[in-house]
């Protein structure tokens, strides 16, 4: 290939777009990290009780991201039409932005039921209060998160989201000291406990929201758009369009997270050294999917913006190049499992208390399997990303319903239980599952000119 070969062009576009993202991604799993070491000083109650409330506000949060996620294809599709469109881009923000806040208000009352959704569920009821408390300055974190969610995708469907990553990183700081002034009461602020950590939490997603709406009005690239201009108007044509393509990815992550809550729902039925080896190969192979989840989000884009302007050249181009470097990567990922799952697992395990044995077992036998679960892992996100740029996203959803809860949880159950394979079973019909869907989307993918899922006219 010569230098100038549309390929290598390509290449050097999805990786300058997706590396800010990944670290964007990375970045917010620290802010979560922070959240949980403050909160972990209060006690192991104090955890539990988070936990029970995270769970519950995420449900609901993911729910929402993927609502806000259409703003990426539909902008992106319209650069790709009119490179420099300012109105409809302008249209689509708005329009997401009133969407985030439509969904918002139900969400917000189911999550000021927290306490008594928990003691229905059968949680203890101590806990439940303290889940309860804490909602009750989490819950309003929920719109701004979605906002500054929204603006990301705005920046990164221009191809500019380094802004993005940098307001992500300044949050981790402001994020600890909010925290630690009103969870433990510092600065003379009172000791708010898990209500602080609540409040702490809003703070936050105030200020990534904040934050990069100050970039983009001040900007000079970003301040062309005029967002907040003739922000009140009516655009039903608009919201149906973001609904149409929002709904169904948010119903197919709302899916793909549940899945991974029964697993460890299903763990828990077998023994508490399961749960817990569960747990931590779990957040290992969470660290390691925010590579394939950026470029997933960044071939949203180099998709979206080939499919606006009808060139199906360049839509294969961008497709393949992300499937072929998300696979690639998950590859040198399998082969770091294989190589040290031990290592891996005393990062978050005392790998040398014997009370630590059983469990750091598990986890390494886990994470054996997991190696064959980052290739189809990193080829389903990664698929359901160049898909969602050519603005297909009912269908997936599909794929993800049968993937994820008839094969992922029927054959994990399965080999757990009847088969007696226990935790590995478990693992083993999660790789299922998401090898179902990997296998289902880039099939798809491979037939969208047969499907019609492209347009061959240059608009």
């Amino acid at each position: 290939m010569t230098q100038s070969s549309p390929w290598r062009i390509e290449a050097r576009a999805l990786v300058t777009l997706a590396i800010p993202m990944i670290a964007g991604n990375v970045a917010w799993s620290g802010i979560a990290a922070t959240d949980l070491l403050l909160v972990g000083r209060l006690g192991a109650e104090a955890v539990a009780a988070g936990a029970l409330a995270i769970n519950l506000f995420n449900a609901l949060l993911i729910f929402g991201l993927g609502l806000v996620t259409a703003a990426a294809p539909l902008i992106a599709s319209e650069r790709g039409r009119r490179r420099h469109s300012v109105r409809d881009v302008r249209r689509t923000v708005h329009q997401t932005l009133r969407a985030a806040a439509f969904f918002v208000l139900p969400a917000w009352l189911i999550l000021w039921h927290c306490e008594a959704i928990l003691r229905a569920m059968g949680q203890e009821p101590d806990l439940a209060r303290e889940a309860g408390h804490l909602m009750r300055g989490m819950q309003w974190a929920l719109l701004p998160f979605l906002c500054f969610t929204t603006l990301r995708n705005f920046i990164s469907a221009l191809e500019r989201p380094l802004w993005g990553l940098i307001i992500m990183l300044l949050a981790i700081p402001f994020n600890v000291l909010v925290g630690w002034v009103l969870i433990f009461g510092h600065l003379g602020f009172p000791a708010l406990g898990l209500l602080g950590a609540g409040i702490a939490s809003t703070l936050s997603s105030t200020f990534l929201f904040l934050g990069l709406l100050t970039v983009i009005l001040v900007d000079r690239r970003f301040r062309r758009y005029r967002l907040m201009g003739r922000f009140w108007t009516r655009d039903r044509e608009r919201q149906r369009a973001v609904w149409t393509l929002g709904l169904p990815i948010a119903i197919t992550l709302g899916l793909e997270v549940t899945v991974f809550n029964a697993s460890a729902f299903l763990m828990g039925l077998i023994d508490r050294e399961s749960l817990a080896a569960h747990a931590v190969a779990i957040q290992i192979a969470s660290l390691v999917f925010m590579v394939p989840m950026g470029i997933g989000q960044a071939a949203t884009v180099r998709v979206g913006v080939a499919h606006g302007r009808a060139d199906p050249a360049a839509i294969g181009r961008a497709g393949w190049l992300a499937l072929i470097v998300g696979t690639g990567f998950a590859m040198a990922a399998a082969l770091m499992l294989v190589l040290i799952p031990r290592p891996l697992v005393s990062i978050f395990l005392d790998v040398h208390d014997p009370a630590n044995l059983a469990t750091a077992n598990l986890a390494v036998s886990f994470l054996a399997v997991a190696a064959l679960f980052q290739l189809v892992d990193a080829a389903q996100a990664v698929g359901a990303g160049v898909l969602r740029g050519i603005q297909d996203t009912k269908v997936p959803m599909i794929f993800a319903l049968v993937g994820y809860w008839i094969i992922g949880i029927g054959v994990g159950a399965l080999l757990a239980f009847p088969l007696g394979l226990r935790g590995v079973g478990i693992w083993f019909g999660l790789a299922a599952g998401l090898g179902t869907v990997a296998v289902l989307l880039i099939a798809r993918w491979s037939l969208r000119d047969r499907l019609n899922l492209v347009s061959h006219d240059r608009k």
